[in-house]
């Protein structure tokens, strides 16, 4: 369906762009093929409306002209939609060139690189790379989840999305239906936020939890995406960064560095085990599990129940 589309929206961004004289809803629909499948007059006009709006949505300029017989043309002038000259300096081109290295492990790899190629053949200055191929730093997002990428398109095109999603504490997935929003990286996981429509809220969700397949669903969102969609806070609230508790630890010698960085004291214990004091917040349970066998929970004892009722949902499954 998506490629459909795209093809579409090239092909009326093509007819509009070769004319030399404004066409008629009536033209561009004997000239596309999409068009002339539409069932009717009415879903002609809607499929219509809505790629002309995609299209000026993606910077395309279109005109509208009323000729002498009162009918209304389009045409998208050539002069009106020439990029201008590029103006980068060579710390933007750098800048530029890291952001296309960080993709290199996802699927945008290819449309990072030919996003570079092209601005680098329309005079994009070439910058010193400070990041050779034979250096020990090398910028990378991480993106192994098979969720990712239809999610991110999902994002991007405002459709609504079904998937099966297991909790920390849950022996089995269970279906969300989701308008997602966003996606962001943090501490090396992915989560999305989006509007839960069973729960009617505001929801986030970690993409490694995603079970199967993420399935598009028709129609259009229900909920207003907000201006400003804070998924760092609500993930950082989770795992216990705004902490007001303290939780003391028992953590395998060598192992556990992410614990490590944020506790507030650690004391060796001997036979390979350290005592740490880290923030206790909300979620801090669901965190903990990750570290399996290297960690034991001292207190507090809700903590320490919590950590052993996900453990047990673990083992059942």
């Amino acid at each position: 369906m998506a490629i459909a589309k795209a093809e579409r929206l090239m092909n009326l961004a093509l007819c509009l762009l070769g004319t030399r004289r404004p066409l008629s809803k009536r033209e561009l629909r004997g000239s596309i093929e999409a068009y002339l499948e539409a069932g009717n007059d009415d879903s002609f006009n809607r499929m219509f409306e809505r790629d002309k709006d995609d299209l000026r949505e993606l910077g395309l300029i279109i005109e509208t002209v009323e000729n002498l017989d009162g009918d209304t043309g389009y045409l998208a002038r050539r002069d009106s939609n020439r990029l201008p000259p590029i103006t980068l300096d060579a710390e933007e081109a750098a800048a530029l060139g890291l952001a296309a290295k960080v993709w290199q492990q996802a699927r945008l790899a290819g449309a990072a690189s030919g996003a570079l190629q092209k601005l680098r053949a329309a005079g994009m200055p070439e910058a010193e790379d400070a990041y050779e191929p034979h250096s020990a730093l090398e910028p990378r997002i991480p993106v192994h989840e098979a969720a990712f990428e239809p999610l991110m398109l999902a994002c991007r095109d405002r459709r609504p999305v079904t998937f099966d999603y297991r909790k920390g504490n849950a022996a089995r997935p269970e279906q969300r239906q989701v308008e997602p929003w966003t996606l962001e990286c943090w501490r090396g996981h992915w989560y999305l936020a989006g509007w839960d429509r069973d729960r009617g809220a505001e929801r986030v969700f970690r993409l490694s939890r995603i079970a199967g397949r993420v399935r598009s669903r028709a129609g259009a969102f229900t909920a207003r995406v907000p201006d400003a969609v804070t998924v760092r806070e609500t993930v950082e609230s989770w795992a216990g960064e705004t902490a007001t508790r303290t939780a003391r630890i028992r953590l395998r010698t060598g192992s556990g560095y992410p614990l490590r960085s944020r506790a507030t004291s650690v004391r060796e214990l001997g036979d390979g085990w350290d005592e740490l004091e880290i923030p206790y917040g909300h979620g801090l349970d669901a965190w903990l599990v990750e570290f399996g066998p290297d960690v034991i929970v001292s207190e507090p004892a809700d903590l320490r129940a919590d950590v052993m009722d996900r453990l047990r949902a673990v083992a059942k499954d």
